[in-house]
């Protein structure tokens, strides 16, 4: 029997996100400076064998189901049919990040299964059916094969070379409340965004913070008529010592606040765990 593959699925940071305009299509074009938070991920084994089934662990099993509509077994799926004879086996997915929560926790499953399943089977990661497989599965999913900083544009399928993006200590919470990215859509009534591209962030991360700092999240007023929480995550993190930055991730819940150094991020993590026992409070380092 061959040895089991793993791979990392780290959860995916908006850090900045603008609306462009709605296509035809009923789809956002939009643009967006994403990072990754390496150490803040789920887990996904291959077993290698015959057929496929997916097994699901961890505090959040329950809420991401390891039925049909699971994205690692969509992932699956959409190779396979691109892939007459694909290798598979028995997916095991330990789920760590939250459901629902604007960091792409799915899409990083899948992405995972794609690099698990082209590990199986021998491929390079560079393969085009795997791209093809992901923008198939979703429109975070092409972003999450090759989890680097980028900038993502149109509905995600349009991706930046990887980006010098300096490390940025961070705390990312969500506050336990599951809020779906078309209810934030449906709300979501304000003016599309300038046409001017985003520019190539600074690799010097206090330039980097002035960069952020002159971008926003378009969607924060839409997901806070949603999930009114939002606002109070917000203000909790702008208030915390050292903080540099302070913003919603994707569609949210989920906020991050950027910080000077991992000491003082860590140290925040550690207050702001004790404080808010409800809150998913974790220290990370986005790049």
């Amino acid at each position: 029997m061959s040895e089991p593959l793993v791979e990392q699925a780290p959860a995916k940071i908006n850090l900045t996100l603008r609306v462009l305009g709605r296509r035809a299509d009923g789809y956002h074009e939009l643009e967006s400076l994403v990072a990754f938070a390496g150490d803040v991920a789920d887990r996904l084994t291959l077993e290698p064998g015959e057929g496929v089934s997916l097994e699901v662990s961890g505090p959040y099993a329950v809420a991401c189901g390891a039925g049909a509509d699971n994205l690692v077994l969509k992932a699956h799926a959409a190779l396979c049919g691109r892939v007459p004879g694909l290798k598979a086996g028995r997916f095991l997915l330990d789920k760590q990040l939250p459901v629902a929560a604007g960091i792409g926790g799915g899409s990083a499953d899948a992405a995972a299964a794609l690099r698990l399943l082209a590990r199986a089977n021998r491929w390079s990661h560079s393969d085009a059916r795997l791209a093809a497989a992901a923008l198939a599965v979703g429109a975070d999913v092409p972003v999450c094969l090759d989890p680097a900083a980028r900038i993502m544009r149109g509905i995600g399928e349009q991706l930046s070379v990887p980006l010098a993006l300096p490390r940025l200590p961070a705390v990312l919470v969500n506050p336990g409340v599951p809020l779906a990215t078309r209810d934030v859509f449906a709300a979501f009534a304000g003016k599309p965004g300038s046409k001017n591209e985003l520019g190539t962030p600074p690799n010097d991360a206090a330039a980097a913070i002035e960069f952020l700092a002159r971008y926003g999240n378009d969607l924060t007023e839409a997901a806070i008529a949603c999930a009114p929480v939002i606002s109070d995550v917000l203000a909790v993190l702008d208030a915390l010592p050292g903080v540099k930055l302070a913003r919603m991730s994707g569609s949210g819940p989920t906020c991050f606040a950027v910080f000077g150094s991992q000491a003082e991020a860590q140290a925040a993590a550690r207050e702001l765990a004790g404080d808010r026992k409800a809150w998913w409070v974790r220290a990370a380092v986005l790049g």
